[in-house]
């Protein structure tokens, strides 16, 4: 975790960082930053990337007084952010990562975040890790050492969701044992059943109330699983008490509330992407990326905070208004060259 024995003297810091991450339409880099300011070289910019040593943690910190740390829902996810150009022999954490939006290995860094939503709305994420492949850790080894973390900064949750990557039997049981409620979606070929020693694939399950059912998941136990019309064909849920006691309180309520907030990642995939600028940096040591998406996390902490005290209304609105002088000046300036225009 970072600290401070005095205050910077740094002419670039993650406050100017991050609000340049928010405000640039689409130019993001050192030099277009030193460009905008005047007053900061390049050079400084890239001391400030490959000087600190944000951590996840730091992002926590700033956040902990803004959430309800206790009963919200706990989502895990990863998102790849792509970068095409970048030679992963030359640049740290760039690799080959499963795309769903390519469908196929992309070139890119892979981001996988504890995105938390509490009982008041509110949605950050806080904890995160870039993977890397030559740490031999998976998926399922950073979920729960990020679980962990959280857990021992205070994070309480009534419910910890994810996508159907996360959903092994291992993951559940993990969660179990801390003592917490799940909620993952499974592959339509999942192995249930309904009768003792004869499994079926979820997908051919017939006997359905109101699109739930009580289950045996194989190599887990029983499970309430909850079945949701997605494109025109049905997406799988699985949820569970961690006291299997407790199986038959988890309702259909329960369910789209906690599907609710856990589809609040794929939003929050996609904002740090289109208004915080978190894939465009050109930067190449592990720090310097490290840096770069920690300042792009306090950029959408900073969103959902204006959000929260209704400074703006969605995530996007910043950027959407921040040129809308600029654009109105430029198009009536031009117009008095031009013909007027019939009404």
């Amino acid at each position: 975790m970072l600290t401070k024995s005095k205050p910077s003297t740094a002419k670039c810091n993650d406050e100017i960082y991050t609000s340049y991450l928010l405000s640039d339409p689409r130019y993001t880099s050192c030099t277009r930053l030193s460009d905008i300011i005047g007053t900061v070289s390049h050079d400084s910019i890239n001391r400030f990337l490959e000087r600190e040593r944000f951590e996840p943690e730091d992002l926590f910190n700033e956040e902990k007084e803004r959430i309800e740390l206790v009963g919200g829902i706990l989502s895990v996810d990863d998102s790849v952010l792509d970068k095409p150009y970048m030679d992963s022999r030359k640049a740290d954490l760039v690799d080959y990562f499963w795309s769903g939006k390519h469908k196929r290995p992309a070139k890119a860094i892979n981001l996988i975040t504890l995105f938390y939503t509490d009982i008041h709305g509110v949605s950050v994420p806080v904890n995160y890790r870039l993977c890397d492949k030559s740490s031999d850790k998976t998926k399922n080894d950073y979920f729960h050492e990020m679980l962990v973390e959280a857990l021992s900064w205070g994070l309480a949750p009534s419910w910890i969701t994810g996508d159907s990557w996360y959903s092994s039997i291992g993951n559940m049981k993990f969660i179990r044992k801390l003592g917490f409620n799940f909620m993952f979606r499974i592959e339509n070929n999942r192995t249930i059943s309904i009768e003792r020693g004869q499994y079926i694939q979820i997908q051919t399950l017939e006997d359905w109330l109101d699109d739930e059912q009580t289950v045996y998941l194989k190599g887990y136990g029983m499970v309430k699983v909850f079945r949701q019309m997605y494109k025109k064909s049905y997406r799988y849920y699985i949820m569970s008490h961690f006291d299997l006691d407790q199986l038959s309180t988890i309702t259909k309520m329960d369910f789209e509330r906690v599907h609710a907030a856990h589809w609040s990642i794929e939003r929050y995939h996609r904002a740090i992407k289109q208004v915080c600028n978190i894939e465009k940096f050109q930067v190449r040591k592990e720090y310097q990326i490290k840096n770069h998406v920690f300042c792009a996390l306090k950029g959408f902490f900073r969103l959902e905070c204006m959000r929260i005290e209704e400074t703006i209304s969605h995530w996007y609105e910043v950027q959407r208004d921040l040129f809308a002088g600029a654009i109105r000046n430029f198009i009536l300036g031009n117009a008095s060259y031009g013909h007027p225009v019939n009404a």
